[in-house]
């Protein structure tokens, strides 16, 4: 999906659109405030590349952090939430992944969990996109975000 027919799914729906961004770095509300006119559809983007931003900016517990990792469903759940009740915007959209190069003892490089608030609900899911490259893999998280929302507003 574009980042036209997202902003004019949101038109459609009368819903602002908030990103809280690890991995892609503001990739997505670049992608969305590339548009013009997309003021009136896109609050805000939060980059959190640190846990510690994830914490202060989100409010992403220290225990899920140190239970789940940094890249996983449950802090991308976090992240998304923690960015709606921030913004009061009604879809949250939240990345959190490796990149690369390199991966963890645990988690292959290519990894990106989502996670979705949509009014009351919270959907999250993970990719692994596998070692294509840290652009191709930021390029691709941001074309699967762009779709996530597409779908939820469809």
């Amino acid at each position: 999906m574009t980042p036209e027919e997202v902003l004019d799914a949101a038109r459609r729906a009368g819903l602002q659109i908030v990103t809280a961004e690890s991995c892609t770095g503001g990739m997505i509300i670049a992608r969305l405030t590339d548009v013009p006119g997309s003021s009136d559809v896109v609050d805000r983007g939060f980059v959190t590349y640190s846990n510690a931003a994830k914490q202060a900016m989100l409010g992403v517990r220290a225990e899920t952090l140190e239970r789940f990792g940094a890249v996983s469903e449950q802090v991308a759940r976090e992240m998304a939430e923690g960015a709606q009740a921030q913004s009061g915007a009604g879809l949250a959209i939240a990345v959190t992944g490796i990149a690369g190069p390199g991966a963890s003892e645990f988690k292959p490089e290519g990894r990106v969990c989502f996670g979705l608030a949509h009014g009351s609900t919270t959907a999250t899911e993970t990719v692994e996109f596998g070692a294509i490259g840290r652009a191709q893999v930021r390029a691709a998280t941001v074309q699967h975000a762009l779709s996530l929302i597409g779908r939820a507003l469809g």
